[in-house]
């Protein structure tokens, strides 16, 4: 779904969503984006950006990445041992840095790509819903058309 099928039905005249309208009742509408989705073709920059979201984003990430700085701080810390970087931990903090730096971007682009694909689910929800709603207030209107039908012959005077 793209937003030339949603675009006339929000912002053109009655003529366009009525057109707009009857071509999503005319064509089946529901689909698994999922499906659409696991298909689509991504680069490698694209994948590693979702890799490194994923991952960062998880527990085991967080709670591995706390255990190498407290080793990193005891080791520097404790007497007796060699000390590549003694407190206050200067090299440490570049190092924390520069993998913010990194870190984040990759992460806003793997974020920009699930906007994307939410953006094309709303568009689709929106496209189903206008169509479920069309056809509610059709029958709705033949619902009524029916029972006005069957009060006016109940109406009739017997012979």
């Amino acid at each position: 779904m793209s937003n030339e099928d949603i675009a006339p039905a929000q912002k053109g005249s009655f003529h366009d969503l009525e057109t707009h309208v009857a071509s999503l009742l005319h064509r089946r509408l529901s689909s698994n984006l999922n499906i659409l989705a696991a298909g689509e073709r991504r680069t490698a920059g694209q994948r590693m950006a979702d890799r490194v979201a994923k991952g960062a984003g998880s527990w085991r990430f967080i709670v591995s990445f706390l255990c190498v700085l407290v080793v990193w701080m005891v080791v520097n810390a404790v007497a007796g041992l060699r000390h590549w970087d003694p407190y206050p931990f200067i090299l440490l903090n570049l190092v924390l840095s520069c993998v913010a730096a990194i870190q984040a971007p990759i992460i806003l682009m793997s974020q920009n790509r699930e906007e994307a694909r939410d953006r094309i689910r709303a568009e689709a929800d929106y496209a189903v819903n206008l169509k479920a709603e069309v056809l509610l207030e059709h029958l709705t209107l033949e619902i009524e058309g029916l029972k006005a039908l069957l009060r006016d012959g109940r109406r009739e005077p017997s012979a």
